[in-house]
């Protein structure tokens, strides 16, 4: 059976919670029953289905986040949180 499709915010609503640098700062949940995003207080949280084992969360979490805003996955880097749920995201410039 294939996996649903994931809805994800507009992707000016996700570059709108970067700072100024363009880096945003997410929250995950690995191992989740369905992917998919939600935005609170100012960060975006991001549910995978991947489990958080041998980075295999952290590359669900940054290939998701590229799908919505429609860039690649090597344009994101993981600046900080590789080992922890909160993340600090380079995004690629506008």
């Amino acid at each position: 059976m294939a996996r649903p499709k994931v809805e994800s915010p507009p992707a000016e609503a996700i570059r709108a919670l970067a700072d100024a640098q363009d880096r945003l700062a997410l929250r995950v949940t690995p191992g989740a029953r369905t992917e998919g995003f939600e935005i609170g207080d100012g960060t975006l949280l991001v549910k995978v289905r991947a489990k958080a084992k041998d980075g295999e969360a952290n590359e669900a979490v940054l290939a998701l986040l590229a799908e919505a805003l429609g860039v690649a996955t090597s344009r994101l880097r993981m600046l900080r949180g590789a080992t922890g749920r909160d993340k600090l995201v380079q995004l690629p410039p506008d």
